[in-house]
């Protein structure tokens, strides 16, 4: 058998990131209409801290593809001159059970959740939003916020915070604009950006949050943020992650890549356990909302969270993409196996 290897510099020149945003909203959708699985979730923390998950599914109908990664996180690397995030993937033909493609792992999550974040809030979010915050300044950030500009062309002013490395903001927002440009292609000039120096006001003024940091407890409490706000929460993707108050499930609208999965190891996981939300009382998932099943947004002033744990199927489509492109270009590398 023939098989595609594509290695991180091989994703980079085969994947845009318009295209992975339609084949990730494209999974969402199919999920609505019972075409997605999401197999049970394996996931190890080490002793020093370090993490290590599993995640396998598929998408069928169109897209009919399947597989599974395995995600490692392992902070110290940087200590060592290693990669913190690494990964492997690998994706089969639904069809025929024939594999298509083994690559790197961590640049499709990075593209795919980058993707799914700004999906949530395009969705949900006021038509009108003009003020963007970003939660966290890490690896991941990039694909968020260029996603989301790409979503939301009316995103004026973004506001950067790093709870856990407030210097590393004011960095990140001197370069962004260029690496934006350079890696994802995406010119934002209309666009300012500035580093937050008060989590509480940044909030106040936001129209559209996203957070992605490795919180265990509340960096965005309930009495801070105004109505009409949207959250996308991107971080919390395995149990004891959290970064916003539970109570603002009381007074949101809220919805889930998955609602299951959500309630079990996303942001709803600790609301769930205290009894302020479950898979029953969930407005709905994003898919449904794509395809006009559960009204999203229903007033201006509604508060809308959306809470993404992460589905195999949006890195399997995201792989089927880069396969095939890859197959245009002449790029990556044909094993026999």
């Amino acid at each position: 058998m023939e098989i595609k290897v594509l290695s991180r510099k091989d994703l980079i020149n085969v994947l845009e990131l318009p295209e992975v945003i339609e084949g990730v909203e494209a999974v969402y959708r199919a999920k609505a209409r019972g075409q997605v699985v999401a197999w049970p979730l394996v996931e190890h923390r080490f002793e020093t801290g370090a993490l290590m998950d599993i995640r396998s599914g598929g998408a069928f109908g169109e897209v009919a593809i399947h597989g599974a990664k395995l995600l490692n996180n392992f902070p110290e690397n940087a200590e060592k001159g290693l990669p913190v995030f690494t990964g492997v993937l690998m994706a089969f033909d639904s069809k025929t059970g024939m594999p298509i493609g083994v690559m790197d792992a961590s640049y499709i999550t990075s593209l795919r959740t980058g993707a799914a974040a700004a999906i949530g809030a395009a969705a949900l979010a006021r038509p009108d939003s003009e003020t963007l915050l970003l939660v966290g300044a890490g690896l991941q950030s990039i694909y968020l916020l260029g996603a989301s500009i790409l979503k939301l062309p009316d995103i004026t002013k973004v506001i950067v915070a790093d709870p856990y490395a407030p210097e590393n903001a004011s960095r990140y927002v001197k370069s962004i604009e260029k690496r934006l440009k350079e890696e994802l292609h995406i010119d934002c000039g209309h666009v300012t950006f500035r580093a937050c120096d008060d989590l509480k006001k940044a909030v106040e003024v936001s129209d559209v949050i996203l957070t992605v940091t490795r919180s265990t407890k509340p960096l965005i409490m309930k009495d801070w943020v105004r109505p009409g706000t949207h959250l996308s929460c991107i971080g919390a993707d395995m149990t004891g992650k959290e970064e916003i108050d539970p109570q603002l499930f009381t007074v949101a609208r809220a919805f889930a890549d998955d609602a299951k999965q959500c309630c079990a190891v996303g942001e709803m996981e600790i609301p769930a356990r205290m009894g302020l939300i479950s898979p029953d009382t969930v407005a709905g998932e994003i898919g449904q909302v794509l395809i006009g099943e559960v009204p999203g947004r229903v007033s201006a002033d509604d508060i809308t969270i959306f809470d993404a744990t992460g589905l195999a199927a949006l890195d399997l489509v995201t792989a089927k993409t880069a396969v095939e492109s890859a197959q245009k270009k002449h790029l990556g590398t044909t094993a026999e196996i």
